[in-house]
């Protein structure tokens, strides 16, 4: 991995390709939306979310407000995890137009070579209807470590699940049935979903080169996996409010687009909660008369019908309620004019100041502790460990002041980063489990603390490690910002 601070060429090539279809832009008071109360709305996530990656606002067809928090860039793709699953739904949609299928297709129509031998009466009533609704017939455990990437083929076991209820009749929330959707359009195409809707949705949306995951079989994940940019999410927002239509055509049957955000399912009852108002096809019903689309760890497409609006956000937060409670409390109220308001310079030039500027929190630095030259060069090494961290090393950086150099060694692999306190150095990790691009921070913290930021800025994924110093050891702590708790601690000693 060799680290520096020069944006990747390749995505900002792609983002300017795509840059002929992108939305216009217009000052937020032409689209009746108050400047000052965007501000108020960043500065509430700010205090009260950890921590949004972007976010963009449009209304009346405008974008109004956009900002992404670096080192997370416009022209970077993000993993979509569940939020993958309405454009999956989209996929759905066009090939029941392109009569390939029906949503009343029994699900083992399409695969009699994978089906169990004597499948159970449940299985054979299941229909595409019902992998759509999340009304299967499975219950939550049966779908736990659902192994997606393994060797098995994944619709055979899939199939040998065991359906304890009729389906159509109970709601469990099911990422396997999305990944049954996608073999379903893949199987009545020849093409898998990525392939399927590239023509159909992609292109004329102007959404450059997204990516899928897929199985060891080649199906697109379905469920998950889709990587596409903050705007490429608007996008698919806003022709989702437009009823399909694209430029004077219709992508996606006007039909399609309000029978899958529509409640076809309950799923609760609270509400306070916009995981209780009901479930369509793939889309979740909201508060405030709204839909979405949404994926773990926080993107967000939330479409506004009532307010001619659309919000795409992504996220790295274990509060997802909390972004949509931030979004009806400090953007809702502010949609209640539908025709332009008096300009306001002023405030318009701080809030693209505000937008311009955004960044995650860097590690908190203190002045250089003495600490840092009695260590300086010193390799710490550490016993065989599951993330293969062998030793590191923390000097003063050749560039002077508070930047310092910390040299590691992971898998066998040397690297030497510069890290300065409150600067994003960007690379790529060429293997482990952090692999990809990645964004740096380091800083002291403390006087015997040196912290370091790991942002997967493609991903919801941020690593905080923390070095603590004592004596001739050395105390490694990792900490994930969402999903699964702090790895074990380790402990390295001075060679």
């Amino acid at each position: 991995m060799k680290l520096h601070r020069l944006l990747l060429a390749f995505p900002v090539l792609l983002c300017a390709l795509a840059r002929g279809t992108d939305l216009p832009r217009s000052a937020p008071e032409k689209q009746g939306v108050s400047s000052t109360a965007l501000l108020g709305f960043i500065a509430e996530a700010e205090a009260k979310i950890d921590a949004l990656h972007s976010v963009m606002i449009v209304r009346h067809g405008s974008v109004i407000a956009e900002g992404w928090w670096a080192p997370y860039a416009a022209e970077e793709p993000h993993q979509m995890f569940s939020l993958s699953k309405s454009f999956t739904s989209t996929a759905v949609g066009l090939a029941v137009a392109d009569g390939k299928l029906n949503v009343e297709d029994l699900v083992l129509k399409f695969f009699p070579d994978e089906a169990p031998e004597k499948p159970s009466a449940n299985l054979r009533a299941m229909r595409v209807r019902d992998l759509l609704t999340m009304s299967t017939g499975h219950h939550n455990e049966d779908l736990q470590n659902f192994p997606y990437g393994g060797e098995e083929n994944v619709v055979k076991k899939f199939l040998s699940l065991q359906v304890t209820h009729k389906p159509g009749t109970f709601f469990v929330y099911n990422t396997p049935a999305t990944y049954m959707l996608s073999a379903i359009v893949q199987k009545v195409t020849g093409q898998s979903v990525l392939e399927y809707l590239r023509p159909r949705l992609f292109d004329p949306l102007g959404i450059a080169n997204p990516t899928w995951e897929a199985s060891k079989q080649g199906v697109s994940m379905g469920g998950f996996g889709l990587s596409i940019r903050t705007e490429d999410i608007a996008k698919f927002g806003q022709l989702y409010l437009q009823r399909g239509q694209w430029n004077g055509k219709q992508l996606v049957p006007a039909a399609w687009t309000e029978t899958a955000t529509s409640r076809w399912m309950s799923n609760g009852s609270n509400p306070a909660s916009d995981w209780d108002q009901g479930y369509g096809f793939q889309f979740w019903r909201c508060r405030n008369g709204a839909f979405r689309g949404d994926g773990a760890h926080g993107q967000f497409c939330i479409v506004m019908p009532e307010h001619d609006t659309v919000i795409a956000i992504t996220a790295g937060t274990r509060d997802l309620q909390g972004v949509l409670n931030v979004v009806w409390a400090k953007i809702l109220p502010a949609l209640q004019n539908k025709s332009a308001l008096p300009a306001d310079a002023a405030a318009q030039a701080k809030l693209k100041a505000k937008l311009a500027g955004l960044s995650l929190k860097h590690p908190v630095a203190v002045a250089i502790p003495p600490l840092a030259q009695e260590i300086a060069g010193r390799r710490y090494v550490f016993p065989a460990n599951p993330l293969g961290i062998e030793s590191v090393a923390l000097a003063p950086s050749a560039e002077g002041g508070s930047a310092s150099q910390l040299t590691t060694v992971v898998a066998g692999k040397r690297e030497r980063i510069d890290l300065a306190p409150g600067d994003w150095v960007k690379g790529e990790v060429a293997q482990g489990p952090t692999a990809g691009v990645v964004a740096l921070s380091g800083a002291w913290t403390a006087a015997d603390t040196f912290t370091l930021d790991l942002v997967r800025y493609r991903t919801p994924f941020v690593l905080r490690h923390r070095l603590k110093f004592m004596g001739d050891e050395v105390l490694l702590t990792i900490e994930p910002n969402v999903g699964g708790g702090a790895s074990p601690p380790l402990v390295g000693r001075r060679e």
